[in-house]
Formats: structure tokens, sequence, C-alpha cells
């Protein structure tokens, strides 16, 4: 993994002589953690922006005394300094050379006022350029090691529901919380860290509310019962929903199924390289507005996903921009009846020429429990 995070420092330092900025200070913790590996929950970089052999020399990693020895282990490549206030110490380290990191950029995204002061403080003699989300553009895209994060995270989501379901976990007078609660241990039997995201299970008219939180209702017969939930698997995030329904279904709900994964495959069959994410929306969304039910799909199509749950892109009626190979996204429609039910089906995809390739496995026939 060092190289992977080297190619990616490599690929920054473009960004930063497009933006004419000689440094680049990053301080999101996600962001750190892309470019160098470590995983603690203190740290800071800066990135020299030179083309020539001596930039790594100059890009330098700073964490606290807590991290000495995973810093050792998981950031081996780089420099080193051991400071508590890792982004001022940077900072300070940039002032102190500041010929060479005269122009300076720092993740204003996340910097706060009070953080901006201090910087600028400890940077004497050197100019803080607001450079919001050059880390993002490379995040993006996701290179080989990304991808197969990703399709380890889908697969431990998609295997622990098939155990649920084996395992009679999905019943009548189950409480929601329960089944979340379930399957969250079962993703983790299964080789995840945790979960991406707080597990939804929804049954009854709850399936109704997009993003319901479990409760302790119990599970009743003819319940619709959504279940969004994600795998975590060195830090990247799967995210796939499946509705079932226990016992027979009625024909409303049969009905409002198959409008839904039509809306899906429709989706599904629009990612593409070079798609513009709203024509990705427009051609799901197209299927149920053409059903009647525009009003009642109350949310985007989909977005990214990676080191964050949500990410760039959002495939949405509001979004913006075209699809790139490599990017992996969500495709996930719903039908939400207030008070009756609602469906949602929801996979994780990788932009691919051709074909994009489906992460999460799980049928999407209506499952009877």
């Amino acid at each position: 993994m060092p190289e992977s995070h080297a190619l990616r420092r490599v690929a920054l330092r473009e960004l930063l002589r497009d933006a004419n900025l000689d440094a680049l200070l990053v301080t999101d913790l996600l962001n750190v953690r892309y470019l160098t590996g470590f995983t603690g929950s203190n740290a800071a970089l800066l990135v020299h922006g030179s083309d020539s052999a001596g930039a790594e020399d100059r890009t330098v990693f700073c964490t606290d005394g807590r991290y000495l020895t995973q810093a050792g282990e998981q950031v081996p490549d780089l420099n080193r300094v051991i400071e508590r206030a890792s982004a001022a110490a940077l900072a300070a380290k940039a002032g102190a050379e500041a010929a060479a990191y005269r122009r300076t950029g720092f993740e204003s995204q996340t910097v706060t006022v009070d953080g901006l002061g201090s910087l600028t403080s400890a940077a004497e003699g050197v100019e803080l350029v607001r450079a919001p989300g050059l880390v993002e553009q490379l995040r993006l895209i996701k290179d080989d090691s990304e991808v197969e994060a990703l399709r380890m995270a889908c697969a431990a989501a998609d295997r622990a529901l098939a155990e649920l379901l084996a395992n009679d976990g999905l019943r009548v007078g189950r409480t929601e919380i329960d089944v979340a609660r379930d399957l969250e241990n079962r993703m983790r039997d299964n080789g995840a860290s945790g979960p991406s995201f707080e597990t939804i299970v929804a049954s009854g008219a709850n399936s109704a509310v997009p993003h319901h939180r479990p409760t302790a209702k119990a599970l009743r017969a003819g319940d619709l019962v959504k279940i969004d939930f994600g795998a975590l698997v060195d830090g990247y995030h799967s995210d796939m929903t499946r509705t079932m329904v226990l016992g027979s279904p009625a024909d409303w709900q049969q009905e409002l199924y198959e409008l839904v994964r039509s809306s899906q495959a429709a989706g599904r069959a629009a990612v593409a390289v070079g798609a513009e994410v709203r024509a990705v929306d427009a051609a799901a969304r197209g299927v149920i507005e053409a059903a009647g039910h525009g009003e009642h799909f109350l949310h985007g199509l989909g977005h990214g996903v990676g080191l964050e749950i949500h990410e760039a892109p959002s495939l949405s009626k509001a979004g913006a921009g075209r699809l790139i190979a490599g990017m992996a996204v969500t495709v996930e429609p719903g039908v939400y009846l207030s008070g009756q039910g609602g469906v949602r089906i929801e996979d994780t995809l990788v932009v691919r020429d051709g074909e994009p390739e489906l992460l999460t496995l799980t049928t999407k026939e209506l499952v009877v429990v």
C-alpha cells in the first residue's frame, strides 16, 4: 500500500502545480488517510508540489506521541514530526522554510475560522491560499486497491444478509432494533470492522420513511421490511438496500416492488462512462413518474461511496458532471407511500467501460419470508 499512497501524492502534485501552489496542508483526516494510510485520530500532512525528486523529502507527516509506533508502521516512507498540534506544527515548518512553501494551500472546506488564524500565525512568511476539494478530486476515481476494499465490504454485507435470512433472523415478533443489531454483528463476523452507518430496518408503515431509525416495533405478518445497511472494510463503505415482505405480498406491495425494481434496472443501465449524472437520475426517475408516483420518490437516485458513505458524485436532479471510469456509485430509487409502506432497492456499482461492475450481489427478486 505505501506505493499506492505515493502514487496518489504524485497525482496531487500535478493538481498543485495546476493551481500554482507550492504545497498543500492536508488536515482532513480522511484525506490524510488516503494519501498516507494513517488511521489515527490526529494527523496532518504537508505535501510539497515540486515535480523534482526532492518533493517527497519535503513532504512531511505529523501526528502526536500516542501514535509514534503506529505512524512508523503505517507511514514508513515520509519524514515525520511528532507534535500534538499537528496542523500548526506543519504550518510552522512551512514558515521556517518560507521560500520553498511560498504559496501553500489549505483545506478551506474543513479548516475553521479560528483554525485559520492559528495556521496563519504559525506560517509566517507563507501565503495561505484556500484550496478546497483537491484531494477529493483524486478520491472520485477509485484505484484497484480501493475497489478491492469496496468489493470486500459489499461481500461482507451480502453474506451477512444471507445468513440473517437463512437463520430465521427476519421473523414475525422480532423488533426492528433486534434485526439491525443481528445484521451488524453478522457483518463483523464476515470480516467487517463495523457497519458503514446506522443500519435502517423499517417495517410496515415505517418502510415509507426513507431514513427511519429502528425502533422496538415488532415485525408483523404482511409487513414490508426495508433494510438499508453496509459494511466497513479497510475504511471503505458498502451500501445496499433490499425490501422484503413477511408472508404473501398484497397486490399493491407486489406492484410497488416491481415498479421500483424496473426503475432501479433503468438506473443501473444508465450508469456508463460519460453519462451525465442528471441523466442517470432521470432514467430511473422517469419510470416512477410514468407510473404516477413521481411525488413519492423523495430523494436523489444515488451518490458516490468510498472512504465516506456519501461522496461525490451526486446522482440527482441537481447533480453536475459526468461519470468517469473508476467512480463507485449507488443506484437507489424508492417509492414511499406515507402511512402505508415503501420500497427501496439499492446497489453499489463501479463505473466501467461497457457494463458497470455490480458489487452488491444479493438478489433483487422480491424475497418473501
